[in-house]
């Protein structure tokens, strides 16, 4: 009898084993998806933002693949205090194929109020920051393309404590994997684009 009881305790111990080790893989794994990496990320201090001077709306066609395809105006207020560097990832999580990241721009210094128009598609950006690779396959800022429909755009700043050791040409996830620990504050705007 006491020899049944120990086995099922054993049993018992081992199931809870098991079963904390599948939690703790499945929080691994979501962490590692960029999706997990993106909604992960909100998290400090709130920041104002404003992208072409607007905080919900449509996107203006200039900033788009049926206009200029340049990137907008980004600004940004109430930055927190320990503020390094900052991070700005615009996405379409709408995609037919899932998120689908048009911009990613890091090491932007704090000291700046916001990002003009129009910044050039180059990795380094002088005064300005560091420019990752986008799902176009790009350096830099492509605008909303959507094949059909009304599409959402997320614009999502992340204030760091301290500058990333990345080089130009990153893609998103990279990105947020470095900086995650050491995010200090965020905002976003969600704008939309018809086509």
């Amino acid at each position: 009898m006491a020899k049944k009881a120990v086995v099922l305790s054993a049993i018992a111990i081992l199931i809870v084993l098991i079963a904390g080790w599948m939690v703790y893989q499945s929080s691994k794994v979501e962490y590692r998806t960029l999706d997990g990496l993106l909604k992960q990320a909100r998290k400090g201090a709130k920041i104002e933002l404003t992208v072409a001077d607007l905080k919900s709306g449509g996107i203006p066609s200039l900033y788009t693949c049926d206009g200029k395809d340049i990137s907008p105006p980004v600004k940004w207020e109430n930055l927190p205090s320990g503020t390094e560097s900052l991070v700005l990832i615009c996405y379409d999580p709408d995609a037919p194929r899932g998120t689908f990241i048009h911009w990613v721009i890091f090491n932007i210094p704090p000291s700046l109020k916001g990002l003009p128009e129009n910044i050039t598609k180059t990795g380094v950006v002088e005064e300005i920051g560091t420019q990752g690779r986008n799902d176009f396959g790009i350096i830099g800022y492509g605008g909303p393309c959507p094949p059909s429909g009304k599409h959402r755009y997320v614009f999502l700043l992340l204030a760091l404590n301290k500058k990333l050791g990345l080089k130009e040409g990153v893609n998103a996830a990279t990105v947020l994997r470095e900086a995650m620990d050491n995010i200090i504050g965020y905002g976003e705007v969600t704008l939309t684009y018809k086509r």
